[in-house]
């Protein structure tokens, strides 16, 4: 009889493609994950890892048994969501992976909204940007993650996974207090043609976003500073030092020397919660949705 707890070691190894990504990934010390490891070989009477270079990897042996252990892991995770499902109840612990903004600006009041209504229910967060979210959840690391897309430029569903949309979060322009557009009502990107930008790092959705945006405008885009913290981003503006797009979810209503002035064609992010659709029965998927909606939509319409 295979031990689902090894099966799950060696499918953490074959996602993470290391044994200290599979520790990580499992919160548990390398060393456990080794042990693991060599009492799964004795009990199939194979070779599963074997050296390469500086690391290992799986041998044919593993190879094959770790594309099984997927398999029967994702029956146990929709067994297991079944069964919540059969019982009704929000109970257990739910993993939820989100993007800077949403866990400054969705999370807190969502955790804190859960556990008023399910107190059963234990939540953990980590802060992670919408690509890495993902994976999280593809490999089972999360249950669930916060992500996003924008209105003119959509993110792809990945095979095996399901969404649903929370909210539409606006963004504006925010530049120094002393910018000679700073006390319009409103603004086109076409207007900061000459200006510098602040951006989010290369390589992340949100600067492929600008870069796309701006040039489909017209402007090729002056990166003068990258920052991936929006707080930092908009200290670089009060600074006279660019300007950049702000959107409006986990943001401060005011910051002093910035100002924040809306876009004449607006420019709104798509923010969605993703799970795995073999965990997609589960109560507490469903609640973790339904109070994220709720905490996305206040009464203000701010993020609008």
């Amino acid at each position: 009889m295979l031990n689902l707890e090894r099966l799950r070691t060696l499918d953490a190894v074959a996602r993470h493609g290391s044994v200290s990504g599979a520790a990580e990934g499992l919160h548990v010390t390398t060393s456990a994950v080794s042990q693991q490891l060599a009492k799964l070989e004795r009990e199939i009477g194979q070779q599963l890892l074997a050296k390469s270079g500086r690391g290992v990897r799986l041998t044919d042996a593993g190879l094959l048994l770790a594309e099984h252990a997927a398999r029967i892991l994702s029956q146990v995770q929709l067994a297991q969501a079944d069964i919540e499902a059969q019982r009704g109840q929000v109970v257990g612990e739910v993993r939820i992976a989100a993007f800077p903004t949403a866990m400054r600006g969705l999370i807190p009041s969502a955790i804190r909204s859960l556990h008023a209504a399910h107190p059963g229910l234990r939540v953990h967060t980590a802060e992670l940007e919408p690509d890495p979210g993902v994976r999280e959840v593809l490999r089972g690391d999360s249950d669930l993650a916060v992500v996003l897309d924008w209105n003119n430029k959509r993110a792809p569903v990945p095979p095996g996974l399901e969404r649903a949309h929370l909210l539409d979060d606006s963004a504006d322009v925010a530049l120094s207090a002393d910018h000679p557009l700073a006390g319009r009502a409103e603004v086109d990107l076409a207007d900061f043609a000459e200006e510098e930008w602040v951006s989010w790092p290369a390589g992340e959705f949100c600067h492929d976003w600008l870069i796309f945006t701006l040039r489909s405008k017209g402007v090729e885009p002056r990166i003068a500073h990258v920052a991936g913290d929006h707080h930092t981003q908009l200290a670089l503006v009060a600074a006279g030092l660019g300007v950049c797009v702000a959107p409006r979810l986990g943001r401060p209503a005011a910051m002093e020397g910035v100002s924040f002035v809306p876009v004449r064609q607006p420019v709104r992010r798509h923010i969605y919660a993703t799970w795995r659709t073999d965990a997609g029965r589960r109560p507490s998927i469903r609640a973790v949705v339904e109070v994220l909606r709720a905490v996305g939509t206040p009464g203000d319409g701010r993020f609008r």
